[in-house]
C-alpha cells in the first residue's frame, strides 16, 4: 500500500470511529419511544390488564414527563423523527392529564353544605392531627379507613367525639377496618352492595334541611399480583348513584383517574371533587417517606347533580396518605 493509500484510511477511521456509537443510541431512543407510545395507547384506550399495567397507569403522569424528556433529548443528540414521535405521545398523555388542572367550582355557590373528609388512617395516624383537621374543616362527615380499635380509642381521646358523636364503624386491626363519623346521625346501611376488599360501612346521613344522603367508606384492596381482578371487581360492585338518593363514596380506592376501572366508575354517573376543582393531579401516597407523594388514590366521589365548592389535600403525620376534604352543594331533591 503506497502512503497515499495508508493516508485516506488513516483519515476515513476517525469518522468511521465517530458514527459507529450513534446508531445504537438512536435505537435506544426509538425503543423508548416505541415504549411510551404502547403506554399512551393503553392509558388512551383504557385497555390495560393484568397487574403491571394496571400499576403502570397510576404513574402516567411520569409518562408524561418522561416523553417531554425523551423528546428533548432526542433533539439535542439531532435525532429530529424520534424528537418528534416521542413529542406527540406527550401530547397524547398531556391531553388525558389537562382536564384535571382546571374546575368549576365558582358555579356551585347553592346548595346545602356537606362537608367530607377521607384519610386513610394506617392505623397509627397522629389523632390530636386528625380532630384539629376536623374542626378547622367543620367536618360534617369523616371516612376512615384502616381503622383499628386503637385508632378509635385515640381518636375520641382527641375530642372527636364531641364533634362527630354519631358513627357506624366496622373498625378491626390490620389493615381492614374503616368507619363512618358524622355530627348528623348515621343509620348502617345493609344491602346496598357487597364489599369486596377491605370492610366498607355504609350509613343513611340525615342532613337538616337535606334529605337524607348515602354515604360509603371505600378501601379495596390494591391491584398488586393475582388481587387485581378483585380490585377490578370491588370497584365494578361499588353502588351507582340514585335518582331518588344522593350517595358519596370517600375512600382509598387504590385508583386513579388513570385507571380505566376507576373511569367507568365515575361514568355511572359521580364526579371526583379533586378533578372538580382543578386538583385532580395533586398525589395522596405515599406520603411521609423519604420521596414525596406520587399518585392520586385517595378521592372523594359525589352524585354529579352536587356541586363541589373546595377541595383540599391534607397532610396528617403518622400515615402514609394525605387526606381529601371536600365542601359539597347538595341538590334539592323536592
Amino acid at each position: 500500500m503506497d502512503q497515499r493509500g495508508a493516508s485516506a484510511t488513516t483519515e476515513r477511521a476517525p469518522a468511521d470511529e465517530r458514527r459507529a456509537p450513534r446508531r445504537p443510541r438512536r435505537w435506544f431512543a426509538w425503543t423508548v419511544v416505541a415504549l411510551l407510545a404502547v403506554w399512551a395507547a393503553l392509558r388512551v384506550g383504557g385497555l390495560e390488564t393484568g397487574s403491571f399495567l394496571t400499576q403502570l397507569m397510576t404513574v402516567t403522569p411520569i409518562g408524561a414527563g418522561l416523553a417531554a424528556l425523551t423528546a428533548l433529548l432526542s433533539m439535542l443528540k439531532r435525532n429530529r423523527p424520534a424528537a418528534l414521535c416521542a413529542a406527540l405521545v406527550g401530547v397524547v398523555l398531556v391531553s388525558c392529564l389537562i382536564p384535571r388542572t382546571s374546575g368549576v367550582a365558582g358555579e356551585v355557590a347553592d346548595g346545602v353544605s356537606l362537608r367530607v373528609l377521607s384519610i386513610n388512617l394506617f392505623g397509627r395516624a397522629d389523632a390530636e392531627t386528625v380532630v384539629r383537621l376536623v374542626r378547622a374543616y367543620d367536618v360534617q362527615v369523616f371516612s376512615a379507613l384502616e381503622l383499628t380499635p386503637d385508632a378509635v380509642a385515640r381518636l375520641d381521646e382527641a375530642g372527636l367525639r364531641k364533634l362527630l358523636p354519631y358513627r357506624v364503624l366496622q373498625d378491626a386491626d390490620g389493615a381492614i377496618g374503616s368507619g363512618l363519623f358524622a355530627k348528623y346521625p348515621l343509620r348502617p346501611l345493609t344491602g346496598l352492595f357487597t364489599p369486596i376488599g377491605h370492610n366498607m360501612p355504609a350509613a343513611t346521613l340525615s342532613v337538616p334541611a337535606g334529605g337524607k344522603v348515602e354515604i360509603v367508606a371505600v378501601h379495596p384492596n390494591p391491584p398488586l399480583g393475582p388481587k387485581v381482578d378483585e380490585w377490578n371487581a370491588s370497584l365494578k360492585a361499588l353502588p351507582s348513584p340514585s335518582p331518588s338518593v344522593v350517595r358519596i363514596l370517600a375512600g382509598d380506592f387504590n385508583a386513579s383517574l388513570d385507571h380505566r376501572a376507576f373511569r367507568d366508575l365515575l361514568a355511572r354517573g359521580y364526579v371526583d371533587a379533586a378533578d372538580q376543582v382543578g386538583k385532580g393531579l395533586v398525589p395522596t401516597w405515599p406520603n411521609g417517606r423519604a420521596i414525596p407523594p406520587i399518585i392520586a388514590i385517595d378521592h372523594v366521589l359525589a352524585d354529579r347533580r352536587v356541586g363541589v365548592a373546595s377541595t383540599e389535600i391534607l397532610d396528617v403525620p403518622g400515615t402514609d396518605h394525605r387526606g381529601v376534604f371536600a365542601d359539597l352543594r347538595l341538590p334539592d331533591l323536592g
